[in-house]
């Protein structure tokens, strides 16, 4: 048999795509039932009888559980196989979604939420890993791109498949929706999936430092969201939960830094390029799903919108951010992550502005214009920010890279929703009454204000990473030259060599 030329190496087999398309089928579960249940908030808080400032738990429960259980993912999957835990993940979210369909009370919901996203948080990074090893590296890229399409249409199809559900079946169908999806993602994984690898030498779970970071985490949360619903800081339970979560992280970091094996490699922050990519990760996640809650509430509530139109005005965002997204990569190789994460962050707190002056009767096409455009800041952000971050690292830390990031992404995302909802709840609450549609809009416009606040924070990270990938980039220059000269030399420059890098 005649060798293979490398045309037909590189050439992506069949088999390849079929797997592709079952990974596709579980991350479009996971990324539109992130945003699909943002049009559903205020229907949820009706049917189900429980004020804003529970029905958020919906979200924030989700993503919670989301950022808790994307951390084992690997290890999980190098243990247990990777299609096993594939398998599992999509059985979990899929009983999930049919147990919330069926909940009679916010408290069931919320419970359930929680049971979806344990199963959704490993979809992705273990449907990643399965690919990238099925593509191998020279194909990789090609087929990463195709099956992103998800994750770029995920932001425009959500609230709009959200909306069309609730207006013409009920709330219950956004979360039945996803089950004949699993059943048939299920049964095409059995059979098209790669037989799974076991790897016995992975070394055991780090049990504590996940306790320690499952109760912290929702502590925190929890103790912030209850700001709304008490009377403010001064609650015992506000106070209570506040410094559990607090002391629990602080104990979760102490231990990770200590222990050989940690549930999260702490120890990648020390460099600054990470480190401030992570940071503007964490409030970039904070902004965007917080002030997702918003704009549904605001639509429906002060405009009077259906959940179906409501959907339709949220695609802008999602427009403006798949506008970019393929052509920002490409981008971030040239110049570096850094320059373009600082331009997004000031793009999207930029277009945050007149959010913060909206009015009961601001112009729908002007709210439509701004939101694409805050839709190509957020694009702009945040690509070039997981490229700077994976740029400083060797090949063999990007597994615990990768899951870091998403995870601070998530936990930001869920702080923020929780924050952004206190402070739209007691503006509310503080309001004059009768509550009039122009008292309602500035209630909305204070909460905006502080959406636009928390992403221009991202700004402080997103200048320390734009210093910090310039300087890494004059050493690797500066190493490339020193290696050149000694090979020039026939070896006698080893010790330049060794400076430049050090």
């Amino acid at each position: 048999m005649p060798p293979k030329s490398a045309e037909q190496l590189e050439r992506i087999d069949p088999w390849v795509w079929r797997v592709a398309i079952v990974v596709v089928l579980g991350s479009v579960m996971s990324i539109l039932d992130t945003t699909i249940v943002n049009v559903a908030l205020q229907t949820l808080h009706k049917d189900l009888h429980s004020p804003l400032v529970d029905i958020q738990w919906v979200i924030t429960g989700y993503l919670l559980a989301l950022a808790v259980v994307i951390p084992i993912s690997g290890w999980a999957s190098r243990r247990f196989g990777a299609k096993n835990i594939y398998l599992m993940s999509i059985v979990l979210f899929t009983a999930g979604s049919a147990l919330c369909g069926l909940a009679t009370s916010a408290d069931e919901l919320i419970l359930f939420r929680v049971l979806q996203g344990v199963g959704g948080g490993m979809i992705m990074p273990v449907g990643q890993m399965i690919l990238a090893d099925a593509a191998g590296p020279k194909r990789m890229g090609r087929v990463l791109a195709a099956t992103g399409v998800p994750t770029l249409l995920g932001p425009i199809l959500g609230p709009t498949i959200g909306g069309l559900l609730i207006d013409t079946a009920s709330w219950r169908w956004i979360f039945y929706v996803n089950v004949p999806i699993g059943v048939i993602a299920t049964v095409l994984a059995v059979r098209m999936l790669p037989a799974p690898n076991r790897d016995a030498k992975v070394p055991s779970l780090d049990v504590t430092g996940l306790l320690m970071l499952a109760v912290g985490l929702p502590a925190l949360t929890y103790g912030l969201a209850e700001i709304g619903a008490t009377a403010g800081f001064s609650s015992p339970k506000v106070i209570v939960s506040i410094v559990v979560g607090v002391v629990l992280i602080a104990a979760f970091i102490w231990h990770a830094l200590r222990v050989p094996a940690p549930l999260l490699d702490l120890s990648l922050f020390k460099r600054n390029t990470y480190a401030s990519a992570a940071a503007a990760m964490f409030f970039l996640g904070a902004a965007l799903f917080g002030v997702m809650i918003l704009l549904p509430l605001y639509f429906q509530n002060v405009r009077g919108e259906s959940v179906l139109d409501t959907g339709l005005l949220l695609a802008p965002q999602g427009v403006g951010m798949a506008i970019v997204m393929p052509v920002v990569g490409r981008m971030a190789d040239r110049i570096g992550g850094g320059p373009l994460t600082i331009f997004g962050v000031i793009v999207a707190s930029l277009a945050g502005i007149p959010f913060g002056l909206i009015g009961a009767h601001t112009s729908m096409v002007a709210l439509g214009f701004e939101q694409t455009v805050r839709g190509v800041g957020i694009g702009f952000a945040f690509m070039p920010a997981f490229i700077a971050a994976f740029a400083a690292l060797e090949r063999s830390e990007l597994p615990d890279a990768a899951p870091q990031l998403t995870v601070l992404m998530r936990v930001g995302g869920s702080i923020g929703t929780a924050v952004l909802a206190v402070v739209l709840q007691r503006t509310l609450a503080s309001a004059h009454r009768p509550l009039t549609l122009a008292a309602a809009a500035g209630a909305y416009g204070t909460a905006f204000w502080w959406g636009v606040a928390i992403i221009a924070v991202a700004v402080i990270p997103c200048i320390i990473l734009l210093r910090a990938e310039r300087k890494a980039r004059r050493v690797a220059a500066a190493a490339s030259a020193a290696e050149s000269d000694a090979e020039s030399r026939g070896g006698s420059g080893s010790k330049p060599l060794a400076e430049a890098l050090a």
